[in-house]
């Protein structure tokens, strides 16, 4: 279900104009053979968007929506495989583990916190391409939300993320295992950037699960739960 709110999240949002709507619709093949019009068009889309923002980015924001969930979870950035190994080989991975899950919770904690940040700038898009998005390939709808809104949302999420690190105790947890590591005879000292990492991280997982919905809904027509969905989808079959 909220494939189709994230899905059509960017699709809807990009049609916030209602004259660029009404242009675009009328441009649209009628493959159903039914009567549709830009206000049916717009209807669907705004529902599947309702959808997607209440249930689908929700789940990241829940304990462990990032931590367990295998597409998304966060792991150690390349440069610091070393202290994670570093650490294990001194029978410490317990430390690395939570270091990992601190990673991941900040990532939780922001998305929830950043969730209206990240609606409003979908909103602020204009589209006037709606055939090609709703006709385009799988993740047509996720890719172009992604190109318009990745430089404005990590400029939101970063402070987010700089907070989350402190509320869930991550900054603490990663001053301990980055101590620890260097404190290891003849390793070079490790220092990243770990707010910068994990709001990447963060904001890839929010499109990779936008990317996973849009394309369940266009493939699926059983996740299709609505009359009106099934209508407006039914134009890119």
């Amino acid at each position: 279900m909220w494939a189709k709110k994230i899905f059509l999240c960017c699709a809807i949002l990009t049609f916030f104009s209602c004259a660029e709507l009404q242009q675009v619709v009328n441009t649209l093949p009628n493959q159903t053979g039914s009567d549709m019009n830009p206000t049916m068009i717009a209807n669907g889309l705004r529902q599947a968007l309702d959808l997607g923002i209440d249930k689908q980015v929700t789940k990241l924001t829940k304990k462990d929506g990032f931590y367990k969930n295998p597409l998304v979870k966060i792991l150690l950035p390349p440069e610091l495989q070393k202290v994670d190994q570093g650490l294990r080989d001194i029978g410490l991975g317990s430390l690395a583990d939570e270091g990992i899950k601190a990673l991941n919770r900040a990532a939780e904690d922001a998305v929830k916190e950043a969730t209206p940040i990240f609606v409003s700038a979908v909103k602020e898009i204009t589209f006037v391409d709606a055939k090609n998005i709703l006709l385009g390939p799988d993740n047509a709808a996720t890719h172009y939300l992604e190109q318009r809104t990745s430089t404005a949302l990590y400029s939101k999420f970063e402070p987010v993320i700089k907070n989350s690190f402190s509320r869930v105790g991550a900054d603490q947890i990663w001053t301990s295992i980055i101590t620890k590591y260097n404190s290891i005879p003849f390793v070079t000292k490790a220092n990243p950037n770990l707010t910068d990492y994990v709001t990447t991280e963060a904001l890839q997982g929010v499109y990779k699960m936008i990317s996973v919905e849009e394309k369940d809904i266009r493939n699926n027509i059983s996740a299709r739960t609505t009359a009106l969905l099934r209508q407006v989808f039914a134009l890119q079959d």
